[in-house]
């Protein structure tokens, strides 16, 4: 039988909070360990007009909750929109990226299935601290949680 884990809650401003490849901010809401491997939560906050390269998730399944602002998401052959209180979602196996298209800072909540997505962030914020990260590192950091970088970031594919 499994080791029943414990509900848990975490606060608005709690979280670990990591720097992410893109300059934005990680805020890891729970984790493998908290979750028993089910699923990760993380907040990203994104600069205006910011989004990450476009990458696929060969482990796991991502959701996208736009906690503020208006984002563009393309996933697959797939362009979508999905402003705040709207969602996104993407397969893994699927290249996807997203971009707050606004001109202030957006939040999504993202959600991942099964978790471990939050070792990316910790792993890419450790190398950041031994200094400047290059497109390699990054690649290489992905690649050890499943991702695979394909593609520029879209705005800079599909400039608005």
């Amino acid at each position: 039988m499994d080791t029943p884990i414990p509900p848990f809650a975490v606060q608005a401003g709690e979280g670990i909070v990591l720097e992410t490849p893109t300059g934005g901010t990680a805020i890891i809401k729970a984790d493998t360990r908290q979750t028993n491997g089910s699923l990760t939560v993380i907040e990203l906050i994104i600069g205006p007009k910011q989004g990450p390269a476009v990458h696929t998730h060969h482990r796991d399944d991502e959701l996208w909750v736009v906690l503020e602002g208006d984002f563009r998401f393309k996933t697959g052959g797939a362009t979508l929109r999905a402003s705040t209180g709207g969602m996104a979602f993407g397969p893994r196996g699927t290249p996807h990226a997203f971009q707050n298209v606004r001109d202030a800072p957006g939040r999504l909540l993202v959600v991942t299935t099964p978790s471990g997505l939050e070792g990316f962030f910790q792993d890419f914020a450790a190398q950041l601290r031994t200094g400047s990260v290059g497109p390699e590192t990054l690649s290489e950091v992905g690649r050890a949680y499943g991702l695979e970088f394909v593609g520029p970031p879209v705005g800079v594919s599909d400039p608005l």
